[in-house]
């Protein structure tokens, strides 16, 4: 690096008419970026090729190799399945890497190269790697990694989820762990590396495979991780796999795809997708995209307030997780059946359709989904005015999903106590809670955030704190504007209210 910003220097001051911007920009070019960092007998690339020349073949292979993966870094067992390696010959060869000035030790057991010295490596790689197809069949290594491991962090997180079985078969049999706990340290610390590896994917025949990883990497967004870099990735898995024809796989991360978007609040953008994904999925009956894209269609509808067509599509959705022998996801499908019946008025068949949700997910033990189905329930019995038995169950639930580490769940939960706290005329506590809410954030994106603000103004209000609770009902109200939620009318109305009422 030193001498790359001498190089740059000498070329500024040799050319009086370039600004440093003209240099940026030719620098901007990856393709060019080592051609550019030379002047007279000066050059970036000269001083790598020293290093390079000195390296036996199996160093000079593993640096080249491990240069075509895009992620910020690389783990020792990620390296382990891209060089197709033991995992102790590969740690010497990155350790003699390191010696050798050629790779850096971000942290014990994760490498990184410059960012040069990566275009100079993968430059050696188009050069020097033989057979050719030995660079696409390193990066296929890689992903069939990270796809095996993900499934198994799924299958850890959601016991008995079938989805795993409707994963792309992989050649790697990816690591396994003794916990949730380890799994989720895994999934958590390779969210940029394993979202890297699926865009690297995008017009390969690696496509199938990488949309499958964005599904069973799925808590990288719903926990709020690496939420925007996973929309991002799943948009540009959408639009390849659609350039690529390839319906399945569009059918699929357009599923995805609307889950993220229902997930951040952006509700049209959610229907939009999921139509879509329901038409390119609609012919492949027995795909578990099927009963996803139902159920998701059905969330739509719940938040639109339209019950009656919810419960329509989450039949759909139970018939089909039923037909799979996908008893956890059925469960799932219960749980939001409920709520459907709460919108339409039927608050004891509610409660009923939730405690049998519920009874499911306990059969899996302490997982993620069962802090859905006491979430679930908590809420029906809020409705049915068993606030203190709501309590324990949402008390359940946030206990679950921290261990989980479900920050946005958490949240989510928070408001829901708040909720509870508030129809049992108890607002400090309400204010509370919801004020851990707007910590944490919540499932939903800024019309939760909306209904959270909501709550917040009720409980201050209640308090005696006016004008507090005005300043939480005005930032709600922009937010369901900006939205365009149909809360905004009701709650543009309370504050209207108060105005007189003042």
């Amino acid at each position: 690096l030193p001498l790359a910003i001498r190089i740059a220097a000498s070329r500024l001051a040799a050319r009086r008419t370039w600004t440093v911007s003209v240099l940026a920009a030719k620098l901007a070019d990856e393709r060019r970026r080592l051609d550019e960092l030379q002047a007279g007998d000066l050059a970036v690339k000269a001083t790598y090729e020293l290093g390079y020349g000195a390296l036996d073949s199996g160093q000079a292979r593993a640096f080249r190799l491990l240069g075509l993966a895009d992620g910020p870094d690389v783990s020792l067992a990620a390296a382990a399945a891209l060089l197709d390696l033991p995992v102790d010959e590969t740690e010497d060869l990155l350790e003699s890497l390191v010696d050798t000035s050629l790779l850096e030790s971000a942290a014990p057991g994760r490498y990184r190269y410059h960012d040069l010295v990566r275009l100079y490596a993968r430059a050696c790689a188009e050069r020097d790697e033989q057979p050719p197809g030995e660079r696409d069949a390193a990066l296929s290594r890689l992903l069939d990694f990270y796809l095996a491991t993900a499934a198994a962090v799924y299958a850890l997180e959601r016991p008995g989820d079938r989805l795993v079985d409707d994963l792309e078969p992989t050649g790697c049999p990816g690591l396994s762990f003794a916990g949730e706990s380890a799994a989720l340290d895994w999934l958590y610390s390779e969210g940029a590396c394993l979202l890297a590896c699926v865009r690297q994917a995008a017009g390969t025949d690696r496509l199938r495979r990488a949309v499958d990883l964005l599904w069973a990497a799925k808590d990288l967004s719903e926990s709020g991780a690496n939420s925007h870099q996973y929309e991002t990735t799943t948009r540009a898995m959408c639009d390849a796999a659609h350039s690529r024809g390839d319906r399945r796989s569009e059918g699929r991360a357009r599923t995805i795809l609307a889950d993220v978007l229902l997930d951040s609040g952006d509700i049209e953008g959610a229907e939009y997708q999921a139509r879509l994904a329901a038409e390119l999925v609609a012919s492949a009956s027995a795909d578990t995209a099927v009963s996803w894209v139902a159920n998701t269609r059905g969330l739509i509808r719940l938040r639109q307030g339209r019950y009656a067509e919810a419960k329509v599509f989450f039949d759909q959705a139970i018939s089909g997780f039923r037909a799979l022998g996908n008893r956890p996801v059925e469960a799932v499908g219960l749980g939001n059946l409920s709520q459907t019946h709460l919108g339409l008025g039927d608050i004891t068949q509610a409660v009923d359709i939730a405690k049998r949700s519920l009874a499911v997910h306990a059969e899996f033990g302490r997982t993620v989904r069962l802090a859905n189905g006491h979430y679930v329930v908590g809420i029906a019995l809020t409705k049915d005015g068993q606030y203190f038995e709501a309590l324990e169950q949402f008390h359940d639930a946030l206990e679950i999903f921290g261990d989980h580490r479900q920050r946005l769940w958490q949240g989510t939960t928070h408001f829901r106590i708040a909720e509870t706290h508030l129809a049992a005329h108890r607002p400090a506590q309400a204010a509370q809670h919801a004020e851990q809410a707007l910590v944490l954030g919540s499932i939903g994106g800024d019309p939760m955030r909306g209904n959270v603000l909501t709550i917040l103004g009720k409980a201050l209000a209640e308090l005696g704190q006016a004008d507090r609770a005005k300043a939480c009902w005005r930032e709600a109200l922009n937010l369901y504007e900006l939205t365009g939620s149909k809360e905004a009318a009701a709650l543009r109305a309370l504050i209207e209210s108060r105005i007189r009422t003042a």
